[in-house]
């Protein structure tokens, strides 16, 4: 399991439902549709800061959720509203879900 995290600073707090929403209704189910997905996760941090987890199978599905999250900024013309991302993906070395904890 690989996980791709993209951090995006300087977010406009006017245009965070905006954004909340698009993100819900384009951009989760574009990646859902992507081979190896296995979860997508938007938090707001505050202060203008929002960061996205995305969970895949192998490390090469990760990268492209990347590419794929990039296109939907472009093709939604959000390039006002989020400044590229910091990204950092690695594999899962540990996880815990439904009350087991895997190593």
């Amino acid at each position: 399991m690989f996980a791709t995290v993209r951090r995006y600073e300087g977010i406009d707090a006017s245009k965070k439902d905006e954004l909340t929403k698009k993100v819900g209704e384009s951009l989760a189910p574009r990646l859902s549709k992507l081979p190896g997905f296995s979860g997508y996760f938007l938090i707001d941090t505050g202060d203008g800061v929002m960061s996205s987890i995305g969970i895949f199978d192998t490390s090469t599905q990760a990268t492209e959720s990347t590419r794929v999250a990039s296109e939907w900024v472009r093709d939604e013309k959000l390039e006002s509203i989020l400044t590229p991302p910091k990204v950092t993906d690695g594999e899962v070395i540990v996880h815990k879900l439904n009350g087991s904890v895997k190593a």
